[in-house]
């Protein structure tokens, strides 16, 4: 709108770029496309001037199509990446510390599967802590139990006792220091008909959606088992889910919360079309894979 009002003249690549971005899925698929008729036209051209029958023509435009296809992706990915270049989002300057109404959560679901897991579990948990100090920003585990026969196993109240261990050490631990807080949510098992087994409801998706009920004032029936003080997540705005192996670097946390509190980027949920139609409710960010973890 400013740039409409003031007249203003955008250089040709910007115009270009944006023109492009209006429909990527018709210019990207359509670009490999186009390409691929025109190089093996050429193929197909140069064979038909030789004396060769209609087969071996037909065969000869099909394998031309295949060697052109793989061409003309190599060459759409790389223009995409000169014209689709990546925008950093605005964000909010937490380095002070989260304020408040954006108090958050980091969460990792997983799974109580033997002891040295649950061991490496809380190690974990208190890494990211110690990374990410903030008195509003809260960390937990998400947990259920590995499929079995029976709704009940041996194993199973030990490794929901020292589960409970390890948490009510951090909290023990790390009380005096900022009121640090550690929570551990439990899901019992339930009955799979489909698959004939005792499980976690729908995994991850199934835990998040529980943690979620939880967090907007629902009662807690899904989990059998909360250790922590759970009144603080009464408060919680955001949640940061990460995957067991997932490292959470120094500050992290503060870059993510301030660029989901950031005014442009807030989810705005449309009830004509019943989806997020601007901002996000939900961001990714960027993933890189550290050296222990792509030897694993």
């Amino acid at each position: 709108e400013l740039e409409r009002a003031v007249g203003a003249r955008l250089p040709a690549g910007e115009r270009l770029g944006r023109a492009c971005r209006r429909s990527p899925v018709l210019l990207y698929v359509g670009g490999i496309v186009l390409i691929t008729l025109m190089l093996a036209g050429q193929l197909v051209a140069k064979a038909h001037g030789s004396a060769v029958n209609v087969w071996i023509l037909g065969l000869v435009g099909v394998l031309s199509m295949v060697a052109a296809s793989q061409l003309a992706v190599a060459l759409v990915n790389w223009a995409v990446t000169l014209l689709a270049t990546p925008q950093a989002l605005p964000r909010m300057d937490f380095s002070a510390g989260i304020p408040p109404e954006c108090r958050s959560l980091v969460v990792v679901p997983t799974m109580l599967a033997k002891a040295g897991n649950i061991e490496e579990l809380i190690e974990g948990l208190e890494v990211r802590f110690l990374a990410n100090r903030d008195a509003n920003l809260h960390f937990g585990l998400l947990t259920d139990f590995s499929d079995a026969a029976d709704e009940v196993e041996p194993e199973d109240e030990g490794l929901l006792r020292r589960a409970r261990q390890g948490i009510e050490d951090l909290n023990g631990r790390y009380k005096a220091a900022g009121g640090a807080c550690f929570f551990l949510l439990h899901r019992p098992r339930r009955w799979n008909a489909q698959e004939r087994r005792w499980m976690g409801y729908e995994r991850k998706r199934g835990k998040l959606g529980a943690l979620n009920v939880l967090l907007r004032g629902g009662p807690a029936d899904a989990f059998s088992l909360t250790v922590g003080d759970t009144a603080k997540l009464t408060g919680v705005k955001y949640v940061i889910t990460l995957d067991t192996d997932t490292q959470l670097p120094r500050d992290a946390a503060r870059e993510l919360v301030g660029a989901m509190a950031h005014p442009l980027n807030r989810a705005h949920y449309c009830e004509d079309v019943e989806r997020v139609c601007e901002g996000y409710g939900i961001l990714q960010p960027r993933v890189g894979a550290s050296l222990s973890g792509a030897a694993q």
